[in-house]
C-alpha cells in the first residue's frame, strides 16, 4: 500500500511520505520520488542540496532493504522541509537489527558495505535512529541544512 501525504498537485506541501516494497527497486523508486519532490519544492536538480539529500535518502533506503527487510513488510520514507532544513526518515519493521549511534561509526574496511551511514554522517547536519512508535522496528533519520544561498521557493522558505 502506498500513501502520499502531500498531494501531487499541491506544490506548496512540504511533507511527503510513502511506503515502498522492501526491494532494491523500492529503494530506487524512493530515491527518485524524493528527487522529484525536492525539485517541486524549489531545490532544483543538480544543486548540492538536491544531490546530497537524494544521496542520503538512497543510502537510508538501501539500508532499510538490506538490513531491515522482513518478508511481506514495506519500508516507509518521509521527507519534510521546514525552512531550510530537510529531514529524511526511513523506517522498517526489523527492530532487532539497529545501526550504531552517531559517534560510534568506525572507518569501514576494504570489504564491500559499511560506508552508507558513514556517508550519511558526513553529508547530514545530524542523524540518529529511534524505535518506531507505531509498531515494531526502527526509524533512521537524517537532517540536512541547505545553504542560505540555496534556491528554495520563497513561499516554502517563509514557513
Amino acid at each position: 500500500m502506498m500513501s502520499n501525504l502531500g498531494s501531487p498537485t499541491d506544490h506548496l506541501a512540504t511533507d511527503f511520505a510513502m511506503r515502498f516494497t522492501s526491494t532494491p527497486r523500492g529503494a530506487r523508486l524512493a530515491r527518485r520520488l524524493v528527487g522529484v519532490r525536492l525539485q517541486e519544492w524549489g531545490i532544483p536538480y543538480g544543486t548540492d542540496a538536491h544531490d546530497d539529500i537524494v544521496l542520503i535518502t538512497a543510502e537510508l533506503a538501501a539500508n532499510a532493504v538490506r538490513h531491515g527487510h522482513v518478508a511481506g513488510r514495506d519500508f516507509h520514507v518521509r521527507l519534510t522541509l521546514t525552512g531550510r532544513t530537510a529531514r529524511i526518515e526511513v523506517s522498517d519493521t526489523r527492530g532487532e537489527r539497529v545501526p550504531p549511534r552517531p559517534g560510534e561509526l568506525g572507518e569501514p574496511g576494504l570489504s564491500d558495505g559499511g560506508r552508507g551511514l558513514l556517508l550519511v554522517s558526513r553529508l547530514a547536519s545530524a542523524w540518529d535512529w529511534h524505535v518506531r512508535g507505531e509498531g515494531p522496528g526502527k526509524v533512521v533519520w537524517a537532517e540536512y541544512a541547505t545553504a542560505p544561498t540555496a534556491t528554495v521557493s520563497p513561499l516554502i522558505a517563509a514557513r
